[in-house]
């Protein structure tokens, strides 16, 4: 049964370590957010997320279960749900001796992580589009299937890898695959906070279904620039958010 939103109690100031914690932002957070929610569980979920995604809480923030039922005014049972909700959306981390941590990101990374996946991306494409069989198409249809009634973050980036690394699977370089794979795992926490903020119109089935359609028709010069237009429209939506993002803790 989800437990009814209460009365709050005026936030708190109190930090073990100043300067380690959600405290401070968590003040102005709560009073904005009281009034939308009904239940406890929804209410420290979206108020911490609006805190993450806007950056109010930074990266690295340890988000202690006893200090935010207490900054929250509700037990520990929605705290515990609502950081196990945030942590499917790869907004926290859990991580020994600290618990749950505010996810570090940042757009000097991302930037980085697609030059990488730029430079590897298509030419594991152009080895392998010519072996695709009619099997390794057919999956790669059931994953755009599966991405279209998908709204569990954690699944869709696991999907969308899946996608992916289907087109690339016949590619006979264990090594350039094993890079590629390597760096879009790191890129489904990246793809799981633009969704998380953005939407999940971001997620650019067009492009996917594009790229499908080229390698139907084995027209590599064509897959591989839908495949480049793909991953820099994620760059530039990364980017866009980084800044909104920054002007908005300015």
């Amino acid at each position: 049964m989800a437990t009814l939103l209460p009365d709050l109690p005026a936030p708190s100031s109190h930090s073990d370590t100043p300067g380690e914690d959600a405290s401070a932002p968590l003040g102005s957070l709560i009073a904005k957010s009281k009034p939308r929610y009904r239940t406890a569980t929804e209410f420290v979920e979206a108020t911490l997320r609006d805190g993450i995604l806007s950056g109010q809480i930074p990266g690295g923030t340890p988000l202690r279960q006893e200090d935010l039922a207490h900054q929250f005014g509700v037990s520990r049972m929605p705290i515990r749900e609502a950081l196990r909700q945030l942590e499917a959306q790869a907004l926290i981390d859990f991580t020994p001796h600290k618990g749950a941590v505010v996810t570090t990101i940042s757009a000097a990374d991302a930037a980085d992580l697609f030059t990488v996946r730029l430079a590897l991306e298509p030419a594991a494409l152009a080895l392998s589009l010519p072996h695709l069989t009619a099997e390794d198409l057919l999956r790669a249809a059931d994953s755009i299937a599966d991405m279209d009634g998908e709204r569990d973050l954690a699944r869709m980036g696991e999907l969308n890898r899946r996608f992916h690394m289907v087109l690339y699977s016949r590619a006979d370089s264990p090594r350039l695959l094993g890079l590629v794979e390597q760096h879009m795992a790191v890129f489904d926490r990246y793809l799981r906070f633009e969704l998380a903020a953005l939407g999940w119109d971001h997620l650019k089935q067009d492009d996917h279904r594009a790229l499908l359609e080229a390698c139907h028709s084995r027209d590599t010069d064509t897959a591989i620039t839908i495949l480049t237009g793909h991953l820099r429209h994620a760059d530039q939506a990364l980017r866009r958010f980084f800044t909104n993002r920054t002007d908005r803790t300015a």
